[in-house]
């Protein structure tokens, strides 16, 4: 019996456990499922009561029925974004116009300026409205995914960071706030890969080296049940940063809910990468992610990250 099969078991018991708790199903009912719930961990190995086990198995704060929740959403978004044609005209982009370019600097030190006084929501929209007049300068992208992992919304912080890199694949600075990212959100292998793309074009950045190091001293199962699709590795966009691009970072700031998550196109990409690489169950396992999708769907604030920001390679991004 694999782990990942017993971690489903655990999440199934933990669904009916609740469901008898919570009065989900009528008083009568109750003898017969917990008879089903015995039935089912001896059937598979998985004992609710014993600790240890719930301890290596349990994808909590998680649960089983938010995970469904998502996959139900994403299925349906999946289907309708499918039936839409591709359109087959190109639009050429249009430089931006000196005085645009002025008033985006603007709105950068404005951004700055919040971000040393901690107002993160205010920042990220003044690098929103940099991006509008000026998107084809990658600091502004870069900027906001310090902002967005300042308030531990490091999804959106990675979409971010891939922009920056798909302006500039140069810009050294993105492949850092994508390592940061992607480190936090606990896909290490592609931490490490992006770092490792960042120190190509400059070895000797120690922020960089220490996040590589904290990347690589995950152990070799979880860094290669993560590891991105090679469009990652060639120098483009790629992994799950570029399949939520644009995902919440075109307004003002902040955490989207669920269901503005769901509603947008990217979650077409990301659920077809998720899905196929078993990277939702990766996920919602990773306790601060796993938090974070609970509050997010309860209508609550943010998990602090004081704890992981305590570490050296995220301190000093």
């Amino acid at each position: 019996m694999s782990e990942k099969q017993q971690r489903l078991v655990l999440s199934i018991i933990d669904f009916l456990n609740q469901s008898i708790n919570d009065g989900t199903i009528r008083d009568e009912d109750r003898e017969g499922l917990d008879v089903a719930v015995q039935c089912i961990g001896e059937a598979f190995g998985v004992d609710p009561t014993d600790r240890g086990q719930v301890d290596r198995l349990s994808v909590k704060p998680a649960t089983l029925q938010n995970i469904f929740e998502v996959f139900l959403k994403t299925k349906d978004k999946i289907s309708s974004t499918a039936q839409v044609p591709p359109s087959t005209s190109t639009v050429a982009p249009v430089s931006p116009s000196a005085e645009d370019k002025a008033a985006a600097e603007k709105y950068k030190q404005e951004g700055n300026a919040l971000m040393s006084s901690k107002q993160y929501d205010k920042a990220i929209h003044a690098y929103t409205e940099a991006t509008k007049l000026d998107p084809s300068n990658p600091v502004y992208y870069s900027n906001r995914a310090a902002a967005h992992s300042s308030k531990s919304d490091h999804l959106t912080a990675a979409v971010d960071a891939e922009k920056a890199i798909e302006l500039d694949p140069k810009f050294t600075k993105g492949y850092s706030r994508l390592g940061h990212a992607r480190y936090c959100i606990g896909d290490y292998a592609a931490a490490a890969d992006a770092y490792r793309r960042g120190l190509e074009l400059e070895p000797n950045n120690a922020s960089m080296q220490a996040g590589l190091r904290n990347s690589e001293a995950h152990p070799a199962d979880v860094v290669e049940d993560t590891a991105p699709p090679s469009a990652a590795s060639a120098g483009g966009p790629g992994g799950l940063a570029d399949t939520l691009r644009n995902l919440g970072g075109a307004g003002a700031g902040g955490m989207p809910d669920i269901g503005g998550m769901m509603n947008n196109p990217a979650m077409m990409q990301m659920a077809q990468q998720m899905m196929a690489s078993g990277g939702l169950e990766r996920l919602m396992s990773n306790p601060t992610v796993a938090n974070m999708m609970n509050q997010m769907n309860s209508g609550g604030g943010l998990p602090s990250m004081q704890d992981l920001m305590a570490n050296p390679e995220l301190r000093a991004l």
